[in-house]
């Protein structure tokens, strides 16, 4: 397969006729979504075999907690500091031969680092090194794919692309992380990377047969055509990217309802933690049942989440806020079984209310934008997941387990609740009568 088979767009997909459908699963009407799925199953199932093993990996090379934590932290990096350049290339490359060459790239990573484990020649330099360059990739790739999923349904459809996305995601990961044992087990370790690096190549053969739908189609290949006659050199820049985000409103209320609930909501795997094993005296056992009602409600709003097809900025924040006050009650359950029953709708809100800005996200910009805007999110994103466990773990030293889930909940709600009574009285313009305005000049 050539590059320019993959640079030129394949003949469009033509979208299925009849009345607009809310079904979950709607974007599997599309061939190339199903194969999309088919090849992001796989994707996700060699990654958690993978990610099963690394960190025992680097501790066994090691023999440190903290080389392993620096070693999640090494591979972060890049998607803090070049987010916003690895967006920008995603807007000016041909969406999918990127796509394809990033996701090889990724497999022969996964094979090198398989081949130095075999040979026993990894040690904790290139082991480091290794997580950078995935790092450094993945700041491309993941864009790259996201956007590619998404030209492969129509607007109305993305929600629902998203929504099985998000159980394609759970369902790879339930099987990598099974198939991770068997395959250590009777192949070792290395074979968990081999694995995963066949997984990639799966992906990057099947892209070249995604068909888009028409108007994803017109777009790339008037995107091909701009960047073979150098035009895109000079219009899709970083700075553009940048001041674009900082102009849209719309994008600057989705990253503050979303930093709000990522910092003093949503890491629930701590905050939860410490409330059963400690107020609620639970043990691991307890915890793990947790865990499980969790990992239940993230699937079912995943699927409710699918079912929207125009979701907005308001929705997200409602559903957030709504999270915040669920995550009040939880905070304050006198037992472990009402937490139970509280946790489920605390998943489920959640679930929806990331289906729903993730569509936010990737359909608001036009579509030369796209990229870019996704690239300031991931820098964006990353601050989150590093900034809000240290803040959260201040927050339960200083208030204790139901203190920081009370007090992070009402934040949250709060916050929203405050943003938006600011929003209405910006956007409300009182009206003079014609009247009114004759009486005051006489």
């Amino acid at each position: 397969m050539s590059s320019s088979s993959l640079s030129a767009p394949p003949p469009p997909a033509p979208a299925p006729s009849g009345p607009a459908s809310t079904s979950p699963w709607r974007s599997l009407r599309y061939r190339s979504m199903r194969w999309w799925s088919v090849a992001n199953f796989v994707s996700n199932a060699g990654t958690w075999m993978q990610l099963t093993v690394q960190n025992l990996l680097v501790l066994q090379i090691t023999g440190s907690a903290a080389a392993t934590g620096l070693s999640m932290s090494v591979q972060a990096a890049p998607a803090l500091l070049i987010s916003v350049f690895g967006g920008a290339a995603v807007d000016r490359w041909p969406r999918r031969l990127t796509a394809a060459v990033s996701q090889a790239l990724l497999g022969t990573v996964a094979f090198v680092t398989a081949l130095m484990v075999a040979l026993d020649r990894l040690d904790v330099t290139s082991l480091m090194v290794l997580a950078a360059v995935t790092g450094v990739i993945a700041t491309v790739d993941g864009p790259a794919c996201s956007l590619l999923g998404n030209d492969l349904v129509p607007r109305e459809d993305v929600p629902s692309a998203i929504g099985v996305g998000a159980l394609v995601h759970q369902a790879g990961r339930l099987t990598g992380a099974a198939l991770a044992g068997v395959t250590v087990g009777f192949l070792g370790t290395a074979a968990a990377y081999a694995a995963n690096g066949l997984s990639f190549l799966f992906v990057a053969s099947v892209i070249p047969f995604l068909r888009p739908v028409r108007g994803a189609a017109r777009h790339a290949a008037e995107h091909a055509a701009k960047a073979k006659d150098g035009g895109a050199r000079d219009t899709m820049s970083v700075r553009e990217g940048l001041a674009f985000f900082v102009r849209r409103p719309r994008l600057l209320a989705l990253a503050g309802v979303t930093g709000v609930s990522a910092v003093f909501g949503r890491n629930y795997q701590l905050t939860l933690a410490v409330l059963v094993t400690g107020p609620l005296a639970g043990g691991a056992g307890s915890f793990g049942t947790v865990s499980t009602v969790l990992a239940v409600g993230g699937i079912v709003g995943a699927v409710l989440g699918a079912r929207l097809r125009r979701p907005s900025v308001r929705v997200v924040g409602a559903l957030a806020a709504a999270g915040g006050l669920l995550q009040v009650v939880a905070g304050m359950s006198p037992s472990l079984a009402v937490l139970l029953v509280m946790v489920l709708p605390m998943a489920v809100v959640e679930s929806v209310s990331d289906t729903a800005g993730t569509a936010v996200l990737q359909t608001d910009p036009p579509a030369h934008m796209r990229g870019r805007v996704l690239g300031v999110w991931g820098s964006i994103g990353t601050v989150w997941s590093l900034g809000g466990p240290p803040a959260l773990g201040l927050l339960m030293e200083l208030a204790g387990a139901r203190g920081a889930l009370i007090a992070g909940g009402l934040i949250i709600a709060g916050a929203i609740g405050a943003g938006h009574l600011l929003r209405e009285r910006r956007t409300t313009v009182p009206r003079v009568s014609p009247v009114a305005n004759l009486e005051t000049a006489a």
